[in-house]
């Protein structure tokens, strides 16, 4: 079995290589990768994968990774993944996540029309979620509050329209929040549990710098949402375009998620938290939490990893960095 998996270098994609290989030890990945890319998430996949560099904007580039995989599966996990550097760069993110599906689609429209196809989506598509329309339901109307989120919106009804136009067999997962070892340091539960180990080694003094901690998020462990989406490309049926969501279906507001953190630190000095201005974005999704209950109608999937034990391996993780 051949598998393309986009991004490879990234926190998902990288945990979804580990899954399949531990899976499936006949599997033959392909992983793509920018050239100037940092590849320490994957380095301790170097000599169990091959490599293949790709620009998503680069249409020949593109048509030739998959030329070159010929795969039987795609995981399309390359992207524009931090929502506030979407604000900062809306173009450039709209190019990377629009454009890349795009050509992603057209290449394996040509080189590999039969394959099982994953586009990853993103909660963020939800955006504005009022309170009585949670848990989140895959009819939820999408109301994005960011570009971002703009860019997942088109990303997730490129991959219906190459489905039903072309009959390819694409699904697309919106995904939640994801957490654990590897989980890049921009995001917010890394940055924080980065901090406290910054802390605990005396590098800074015990104070936790943090933006909104009102917003309320459904997190899943990376290990348990690859889990979902090896089993998902597994089924033997056309997904024709359908959306599924993979989250844990339990709301953790981040103030919950900051003090679970400091809670599990081993730092002798008592950590405090501030406000930081600058950690804010210009408009923040409030409530993001979601049902799983298709999902588990489709595949015997239920999140196993508990929340703490999450938070306790990123921390673990940041532990190991020298």
């Amino acid at each position: 079995m051949k598998i393309l998996i986009t991004g490879i270098d990234g926190f998902i994609a990288s945990h979804l290589a580990d899954h399949i290989l531990a899976e499936n030890k006949d599997a033959e990945i392909y992983g793509t990768i920018r050239r100037m890319a940092d590849r320490k998430n994957m380095a301790h996949l170097a000599d169990k994968v091959n490599l293949i560099d790709m620009e998503l904007v680069d249409m020949n580039s593109v048509l030739n990774a998959v030329k070159t995989a010929q795969p039987d599966k795609i995981f399309h996990l390359a992207a524009q993944s931090f929502v506030p550097t979407s604000w900062t760069a809306p173009g450039s993110t709209l190019e990377t996540n629009v454009i890349g599906t795009s050509n992603l689609l057209e290449a394996a429209r040509t080189y590999a029309p039969s394959a099982f196809i994953q586009i990853a989506g993103s909660s963020e598509e939800y955006g504005l979620v009022l309170p009585e329309e949670c848990p989140i339901t895959e009819d939820q109307p999408l109301r994005p509050l960011s570009p971002y989120g703009v860019s997942k919106v088109a990303t997730d009804r490129l991959g219906y329209q190459y489905a039903k136009s072309y009959n390819m067999n694409i699904l697309v997962t919106r995904t939640f929040n994801q957490v654990g070892p590897r989980r890049g340091v921009m995001f917010v539960d890394s940055n924080w549990a980065k901090q406290i180990v910054d802390i605990e080694r005396e590098k800074y003094p015990p104070t936790i710098y943090h933006g909104n901690l009102d917003a309320v998020r459904d997190f899943t462990d990376v290990r348990d949402s690859v889990r979902a989406y090896w089993m998902l490309s597994n089924m033997k049926k056309n997904h024709n375009g359908d959306v599924v969501q993979v989250c844990s279906g339990e709301g953790h507001k981040m103030e919950n998620v900051l003090s679970t953190l400091i809670n599990l630190t081993n730092s002798p000095m008592a950590i405090s938290s501030c406000d930081d201005p600058n950690r804010y974005r210009p408009s923040d999704v409030p409530l993001l939490v979601g049902s799983n209950k298709k999902l588990r109608s489709l595949i015997d999937w239920k999140p196993e990893i508990p929340f703490i034990k999450s938070m306790d391996d990123l921390l673990g993780y940041w532990r190991s960095q020298k």
